[in-house]
């Protein structure tokens, strides 16, 4: 027994360090090859990501995304491709996307209300019922109207006026475009993300333009991708938003992996609606050295890129975010939803080291015209997301884009810098995050969160 303790006790920490790093078996772990040590252009390591996101974050996220005020997301799945002709629809039938019906939306996400208007980020203020507004905006007939009276109503008719006003400035600091119409509610837990048979020419359409046509790339650069290897040669800005792509890129990947149709209804009775789960030979094929001429390993490091950004988002964010009253109309819901919040913004602002965009576009006005042109290019990318064949694969692009550009509006905005509240001072120059924001900024890191906790389920596969 006690040469058995001896025995274990110098196997253990090899068999702990491999569990993140694979050093026992070299080829089994080809995958993995460059997962070790600082994430680049970040300060932090590897295997300091994993322990926070899978000990602390992922099981916090996972309760939270369930709750109804993250599971119903509004979008408008019937916007058309603005670059070319879709002629491309998925016909399978995992391709569809159920929409909720008006009973199963909960009470307070129905109806729009007039945003800030009385400039006033008070949560509570922002859900009041309209009909309180409509008192203080009639109360003028009340007074006798003599000579000096100050009437200080306004109109509701101006309200608007102001609340366009509001959305035009707001929409500068987006990265996102604007959906021409709010579309319906789609209920997230009834749609998952996961593999759905939708590939070849229209799938590869769609990330070769973002690749070579919205991505800044390397001079010189022959290749139909861009090499990993030489984007050192590009100043930060623009390596940055090369891993941010990357790493979504490779999030999806391993959703599309981690939920594979292993089995479809129509060769599997028993089980109703097909049979998802992890594919290792297709994980192999995505991300192997062999198969992606060694670009892999590092599209792999890049997600842990994209994460540490959206990490930073939440923490700058954390003063706004722990403030929401997260409405749904139900209150003890409600109440329980703020406070797994809060809860989570905790953990996020206790990571030791966040990306520091503070670093970025700091060179004068050069500076401030490739900060526009990013954001511009972005921009361009959230249309792209309406080209997707696959309305399922739409549905989680949108939002997953939606929510990385809500990360980068808080980074690079400049509102969030020095945050604090705005009641009553109609002079300082607000921020403001929409509902869909708020939803798409946390079930997009939620997606990140769990591709890094699916990376550690096919090691152990590939051993």
């Amino acid at each position: 027994m006690f040469r058995i303790l001896i025995i274990l006790t110098v196997l253990l920490p090899s068999i702990v360090h491999s569990n993140y790093f694979g050093t026992n078996n070299e080829k089994n772990d080809q995958c993995f090859c460059k997962l070790k040590g600082s994430i680049d252009d970040c300060s932090c390591n590897v295997d300091t990501v994993d322990y926070f996101n899978n000990m602390k974050i992922y099981p916090r996220l996972q309760s939270l995304l369930v709750r109804d005020y993250f599971r119903f997301y509004k979008v408008n799945l019937k916007q058309e491709c603005p670059f070319w002709t879709d002629d491309s629809k998925c016909a399978m039938r995992y391709c569809h996307v159920q929409p909720c019906q008006d009973e199963d939306i909960p009470d307070g996400l129905k109806g729009d209300m007039l945003r800030n208007i009385h400039f006033n980020e008070s949560p509570v203020d922002k859900y009041r019922a309209r009909a309180q507004f409509d008192d203080c905006l009639h109360s003028a007939k009340d007074h006798n109207r003599e000579l000096g009276y100050l009437n200080t109503t306004i109109s509701s008719e101006n309200y608007k006026d102001f609340e366009l006003w509001q959305q035009y400035d707001d929409a500068q600091d987006n990265f996102c475009v604007e959906e021409s119409s709010p579309g319906e509610y789609v209920d997230l837990l009834l749609n998952p993300e996961r593999y759905t048979g939708y590939k070849g020419p229209s799938a590869h359409r769609i990330w070769h333009t973002i690749y070579m046509e919205n991505c800044f790339r390397p001079e010189n650069s022959p290749h139909n991708f861009i090499q990993s290897s030489k984007i050192n040669g590009m100043c930060l800005e623009k390596r940055v938003f090369y891993r941010v792509i990357s790493g979504l890129h490779a999030s999806i990947n391993i959703h599309l992996c981690s939920k594979y149709l292993l089995m479809s209804k129509d060769t599997l009775a028993i089980v109703p609606g097909g049979q998802w789960g992890p594919n290792l030979r297709e994980f192999q094929k995505r991300f192997s050295p062999q198969e992606t001429g060694g670009e892999g390993p590092n599209w792999l490091r890049n997600l842990y890129f994209t994460y540490l950004l959206e990490l930073r988002a939440l923490a700058k964010a954390a003063p706004y975010l722990g403030r929401e009253e997260y409405y749904t109309g139900n209150k003890e819901h409600d109440k329980d939803t703020r406070l797994a919040m809060n809860d989570i913004l905790s953990i996020v602002k206790s990571f030791p080291e966040h990306f520091n965009e503070s670093v970025m576009f700091t060179g004068g006005a050069e500076a401030q015209l490739l900060k526009e042109q990013f954001r511009q290019h972005f921009r361009n990318i959230s249309r792209i997301m309406d080209c997707v064949g696959c309305d399922k694969c739409k549905l989680w692009g949108k939002l997953q884009t939606h929510g990385l550009g809500t990360a980068l509006k808080i980074l690079f905005s400049g509102k969030f810098d020095r945050w604090e509240s705005t009641l009553n001072n109609f002079n300082k120059k607000k921020f403001f995050l929409e509902r869909s924001e708020i939803v798409a900024l946390i079930n997009a890191f939620g997606r990140l969160s769990e591709s890094i906790f699916e990376l550690d389920k096919f090691r152990q596969m590939m051993r």
